[in-house]
């Protein structure tokens, strides 16, 4: 008669247990040096090997011939207790055995000394199932049982048993077994069985399995197929996975941003007898899986649920970033818990694909942050670009004024080339230009842009002027330029707004003149401090120190003194209100 897989290849000796060495060598020297317990307690989850190692430990006991702690397997005793002849070792079930009448009746019977064999050993599996009255039987011979008595308790449930109990056991904790040691046994039983397993298919059967390895044993018998060679995609077929292509298909679709090819594929799986709430599920498990191996990709194989070949995982994964993954699956699990209370649980289903598709629709802080990560990524692959300066629309200027009105004169500190400096292409639009303060307004930028009628007396000719010097607003305009991508974005823009942060150098050290405490706290950070004083050193030929103060920045033209300045023209508040105007391209000056 043809026997399961897992039962013919049940673990005989320690040896033999996989995963569980933590344990095995503790039971083995035990056994070798003759120190048991009169009481153990097995806890762990399905198929990790609590009741094998519970019948090993029963016949290595009673062994008349034990081989470094382990049963030989051929003296009368162990071949007695595993064929079942020999009484004096007892397998019992707590869930059918429960009551308190069949405690008592154990405990009246185990007084007596075993007949065969040296100890009377019983097995009590899933002894959480005990009611309280049982408990309390059990006590009294679990805390000073006879010396030729054993018990071996097993559960997969620790917390439902008493602490008085666990207080009179020695307990050991069963984990669950590693993909990569089920996959290698799974390789070991096919290979002596004659089967035909592929490597992949043995790791997708070992994720499968969930730590247990009497699970992965029982999917592959479920999967043999004397015909042919068992893959990834022979297990999915055989064992019903293959609809977790279509739940592939799916996110596909909304990784897209395809809200309708998604609304078809949900209205499909609807009439094919699909319940959205396990459609949902399998999707809030797919993101799961690719938000760990997002996040984890050497060490989170092990955490992973299965069900998906590798060339699924690896090209969803590629077209989602950690911030999608984690508002999708923020969104699935809401709304996963709010369909219980739901009046239409395919309308919610419908709404959370549309807002999984659609990022925009999402006005939740996971969705914000998802699109902004979005941005970012799409401005470093260049593929979004804010308009140059220099291609902003055409400012509409007046027509010529009368003698009497005169131009204004541009700003005489500056004397700016026609081609701007060198900048990255992917800079915002206020940082493609240098800024030097107006002095009326510190801080605040001004552009060159062109000039409008006044009613101004006309000022003297620009002064020319060398290029900037140290000291000047225009080094630290192009080491404030130079710092995107060196420092955190958090900090980015406080670096780069004038209003908030001014340099001023002096000799070797650059100074951060700064509005407020708070922006000292953001820009003073040791590893800003020095990002500044690398890029300064580049930009400049020479190392610079950097220090932060906070109070007003000098003025510009205090550290240009080999620079003769033009005399101030008399201040006009129309002139600020145009400069200002002309920031944005959407106002037009008349």
């Amino acid at each position: 008669m043809y026997q399961a897989l897992y039962r013919k290849w049940r673990p005989r000796t320690f040896d033999d247990v996989v995963g569980q060495s933590h344990i095995t060598d503790t039971l083995k020297r035990q056994v070798a040096a003759g120190r048991l317990s009169h009481a153990y307690l097995f806890t762990g989850t399905r198929g990790t090997g609590k009741t094998s190692c519970a019948k090993i430990l029963a016949r290595a006991v009673n062994c008349e011939h034990p081989v470094d702690g382990n049963p030989c397997n051929r003296c009368p005793a162990c071949l007695g207790i595993e064929n079942g002849s020999i009484l004096d070792v007892l397998e019992l079930d707590a869930a059918s055995n429960n009551g308190v009448d069949q405690v008592r009746a154990l405990r009246d019977e185990a007084v007596y000394t075993p007949a065969a064999v040296r100890k009377r050993v019983y097995i009590v599996d899933e002894v959480h199932m005990l009611s309280t009255a049982a408990f309390n039987a059990l006590l009294k011979i679990l805390e000073e049982p006879p010396a030729h008595l054993m018990f071996i308790l097993a559960t997969t449930e620790l917390h439902k048993v008493p602490a008085t109990i666990k207080s009179r056991c020695q307990q050991f904790s069963f984990k669950r077994i590693l993909p990569g040691d089920i996959a290698r046994r799974l390789g070991y039983v096919a290979q002596e069985e004659g089967i035909e397993l592929t490597a992949e298919g043995a790791g997708l059967l070992a994720r499968l399995a969930d730590g247990g390895l009497r699970d992965a044993l029982s999917l592959l018998d479920q999967c043999m197929n004397p015909s042919g060679v068992i893959g990834e995609q022979e297990v999915l077929s055989a064992l019903g996975l293959a609809g977790n292509l279509e739940t592939a298909a799916l996110m596909e679709h909304v990784a897209a941003g395809e809200t309708a090819a998604a609304l078809e594929t949900l209205g499909r799986l609807y009439g094919a007898g699909k319940d959205v709430g396990s459609l949902l599920g399998e999707l809030a498990g797919l993101t799961r899986d690719l938000l760990i191996r997002k996040t984890a990709p050497q060490g989170g194989a092990a955490l992973l649920t299965g069900g998906y070949d590798e060339s699924t995982m690896r090209r969803l994964s590629n077209q989602l970033d950690a911030p999608r993954l984690m508002q999708m699956l923020s969104l699935l699990q809401g709304t996963i818990s709010d369909l219980s209370r739901s009046g239409n649980r395919r309308t919610d289903a419908e709404l959370c694909l549309i807002r999984l598709s659609d990022t925009t629709l999402d006005s939740s802080p996971a969705g914000l942050s998802a699109r902004i990560s979005r941005l970012e990524r799409a401005m470093a692959d260049g593929g979004v670009r804010p308009a140059p300066a220099e291609q902003a629309a055409p400012v509409q200027s007046a027509p010529p004024a009368p003698a009497a009105v005169r131009e204004e004169a541009p700003t005489p500190a500056r004397s700016a080339p026609q081609t701007a400096p060198s900048v990255p292409e992917d800079l915002p639009p206020w940082e493609m230009e240098e800024r030097p303060p107006l002095p009326e307004e510190p801080g605040e930028p001004a552009y060159d842009v062109p000039s409008a009628p006044s009613t101004r007396a006309p000022a003297p000719p620009p002064v020319s002027e060398p290029s900037p010097v140290p000291g000047g607003g225009d080094v630290w305009s192009g080491i404030a330029a130079a710092l995107h991508g060196r420092v955190p974005m958090g900090e980015y823009p406080f670096l780069s707004n004038p209003a908030m942060v001014q340099g001023r150098l002096e000799g070797d050290v650059l100074t951060l003149w700064v509005e407020s405490d708070f922006t000292r706290s953001l820009v003073g950070k040791v590893s800003t401090l020095e990002a500044v004083q690398r890029t300064a050193a580049e930009i400049l030929g020479r190392p610079v120190r950097c220090k932060v103060a906070v109070g007003q920045a000098p003025a510009v033209q205090e550290a240009r003194h080999a620079v003769p300045q033009a005399a101030a023209p008399e201040h006009d508040n129309l002139d600020d209100l145009v400069a200002k105007g002309r920031q944005y391209e959407t106002i037009i000056i008349k």
